[in-house]
């Protein structure tokens, strides 16, 4: 017992040890890269300011669209507009993907009625979207909501999909035999079954949210960073292009963050509960 308890503390340790060491590493790479960027644009000249800017045309950009304001607002009524339409068709992706994704995955009834029609749409790129939902619903907000939720919404039922078919048969088997109710059967058997898959699928709708909103916001957005990208390419304005590429990283990386520490606490419930009834 005590060289296990000593096994645990070290492990832990180590594991410890390695969320520094790691950041350093992340860290000491995005030095390198400014570093090169740096020599490339400003001190060498190697790549011209017309085709890439310099950390300091850049910076200059930062500043101009966060004071005096770009493509119609300032960066944080960009950013806010643009992160809102996000969350929107992601959360109306996650509300109408999964529980599809589980009714054709529990029921083959069903997914003989759906999967013919999902299998129609599927391949249709989101882009292609654009000029229907823009004539279905104007200019406004509601057709990138739509759009985006095309985009999310495709891989929600793909891996909730595959999650529910991935769960092992005899625990399907022993809860019909219990006779467990159909609520009690979804909330406790199908979803924490296909927990992992989901999951799996809402990071890639996410990732799809993100490339599919500066794609809708090219075409009829008064703010976002769509806008932004598409007046820079206008202006032939370097720096603010890349600015609005790295507002959308950085943005693309929280919401990431937030998605995984939400799996990661959904996933450890999901653990402890299947723990405690083995």
């Amino acid at each position: 017992m005590k060289y296990e308890s000593v096994y645990i503390i070290t492990d832990s340790l180590g594991r410890r040890g390695r969320v520094p060491r790691r950041m350093s590493i992340g860290l000491a790479t995005i030095l390198i890269v400014c570093v090169l960027w740096l020599a490339m644009t400003t001190l060498f000249g190697i790549v011209p300011s017309g085709r890439f800017p310099s950390p300091a045309e850049t910076w200059s950009a930062l500043v101009h669209v966060s004071g005096r304001g770009y493509g119609g607002g300032d960066l944080t009524l960009h950013v806010y507009n643009s992160l809102r339409l996000v969350v929107m068709g992601f959360l109306f992706a996650i509300a109408t993907g999964v529980p599809l994704g589980l009714l054709m995955g529990w029921s083959r009834k069903a997914e003989a009625f759906i999967n013919p029609i999902f299998l129609i749409i599927r391949p249709i790129p989101p882009l292609a979207w654009i000029p229907l939902a823009i004539l279905w619903l104007g200019l406004g907000d509601a057709a990138k909501i739509m759009v985006i939720w095309f985009s999310a919404f495709v891989p929600s039922v793909i891996n909730t999909f595959a999650g529910v078919r991935n769960i092992d048969r005899p625990v399907l088997e022993a809860a019909y035999m219990l006779g467990m109710p159909k609520f009690r059967f979804v909330t406790e058997v199908l979803v924490p079954g296909a927990s992992p898959m989901i999951f799996t699928g809402l990071r890639l709708s996410l990732q799809a949210s993100w490339t599919t909103l500066v794609a809708a916001e090219l075409v009829g957005a008064f703010y976002g960073i769509g806008r932004v990208l598409n007046v820079a390419q206008q202006d032939l304005y370097p720096g603010m292009i890349l600015v609005g590429m790295i507002a959308v990283a950085i943005l693309g990386w929280g919401t990431t963050r937030v998605l995984g520490m939400a799996e990661a606490r959904a996933l450890r419930w999901n653990t402890a509960a299947l723990a405690a009834k083995g």
